[in-house]
C-alpha cells in the first residue's frame, strides 16, 4: 500500500461518517460549542498527468506538445481536528498529512520519480479567551506537535521534531481564523547521533473572506526565524516562510474544487543562498464539521 493510500483511505472513511451526521460548526466569536466538535478541515486530492507518446520520433518538432516529457504529479492533503470549546477556552487536537510525488519520463533516460510533499503533523493547542477585540477571541496559548515524514528523503533520515511553542493568539473571527505571536522551542531527533535544541520565534496568519456566496477565498501563512541551536547543524533552518492561499468554490454537500498556489522558502544553515519551491494548481477537496 502506498502513502497516497494512507491518505486517501481516511479521506473517504471520515466523508461518509460525516454525511450520516447533522451538526453545525462553532462560527464566530459569538457562537460555542459545547461539545466536542470534529472537524475535517480537508481532505483534497491534486492530481495532473501529461502523457506524450512517441516522443523520440518529434524530439526536433517545434511542437512541445510532441517532444516534450511525460509527467505525472500527484498529491493527497488530510486536515482533521477535534475541538472543544467552553467560554473561556478552546481546546483543539489535529492531525495534519500530506504526501506527493513527481513521476518524470524523459523522451531519452530513465524514469524519474521525486517527492515534492511528505509531512506528518500532531498537534495540540489550548487558547484562552480572555478579551474579545474585532469580533474575535483574544488570549494566550499553548501548542505542542510532533513533526515527522512517511519516509527518508534520499539519503536524510526522516524528520523527527518535538515542537512547542506559546504566545498570544487572536482566533475564531469572522475574517481572522488565526493570528499570533509565539517564541517556539524545538528537540530535534532527525539525527541519531545528533540531538538538538532549538529556539525560535513565529507569527502566523490563517484568515478567509467570503467573495460571494459559495466562493470563499482562504489563506494560511507563517514565518519561523530561529536564533539559537544547543549545536551546529548545516541542514537546521534559519528560517523558514509558508504561504499557502486557495479560492474553493462549493460544489455539493462539501464537496469544494478550486486554484490553489503554495509557496515555501527557508535557508539551511550550511547554504549561502536560500531554497524555495512554488505549486500553482486545481484541487478537488472535502470539508464537514459534526458535533460528538
Amino acid at each position: 500500500m502506498n502513502k497516497l493510500s494512507l491518505l486517501i483511505m481516511p479521506m473517504l472513511a471520515i466523508a461518509v461518517s460525516a454525511n450520516a451526521a447533522e451538526s453545525e460548526a462553532p462560527e464566530g466569536a459569538g457562537s460555542e460549542a459545547l461539545g466536542w466538535t470534529a472537524h475535517l478541515k480537508k481532505a483534497a486530492i491534486q492530481i495532473s498527468s501529461t502523457e506524450i507518446s512517441n516522443a523520440k520520433e518529434y524530439r526536433n518538432s517545434p511542437n512541445s506538445e510532441l517532444s516534450g516529457d511525460s509527467e505525472t504529479v500527484t498529491k493527497g492533503v488530510f486536515d482533521f481536528s477535534l475541538t472543544q470549546e467552553k467560554s473561556d477556552y478552546k481546546w483543539e487536537n489535529s492531525l495534519f498529512a500530506e504526501y506527493g510525488k513527481t513521476k518524470l519520463k524523459p523522451v531519452d533516460g530513465p524514469n524519474v520519480t521525486n517527492e515534492t510533499a511528505d509531512k506528518i503533523l500532531l498537534t495540540t493547542d489550548y487558547s484562552r479567551k480572555m478579551w474579545e477585540y474585532w469580533g474575535a477571541y483574544v488570549g494566550p496559548f499553548v501548542n505542542l506537535g510532533y513533526q515527522t515524514e512517511f519516509e527518508a528523503n534520499d539519503n536524510a533520515p526522516r524528520t523527527k521534531i518535538i515542537r512547542g511553542m506559546s504566545g498570544l493568539k487572536m482566533f475564531n473571527g469572522k475574517y481572522i481564523k488565526k493570528l499570533y505571536g509565539a517564541l517556539v522551542g524545538e528537540y530535534d531527533f532527525t539525527y541519531s547521533h545528533d540531538k538538538t535544541t532549538k529556539a525560535a520565534y513565529q507569527i502566523g496568519l490563517e484568515a478567509e473572506y467570503p467573495l460571494r456566496e459559495g466562493i470563499v477565498f482562504h489563506t494560511d501563512t507563517y514565518w519561523r526565524d530561529y536564533f539559537t541551536y544547543s549545536s551546529y547543524n548545516p541542514t537546521d533552518f534559519e528560517y523558514e516562510l509558508s504561504a499557502k492561499a486557495n479560492m474553493m468554490v462549493d460544489i455539493y454537500n462539501g464537496l469544494q474544487m478550486g486554484p490553489f498556489v503554495q509557496y515555501f522558502r527557508a535557508e539551511d544553515r550550511g547554504s549561502s543562498k536560500a531554497g524555495a519551491s512554488t505549486i500553482i494548481g486545481i484541487e478537488g477537496s472535502y470539508t464537514n464539521s459534526w458535533g460528538l
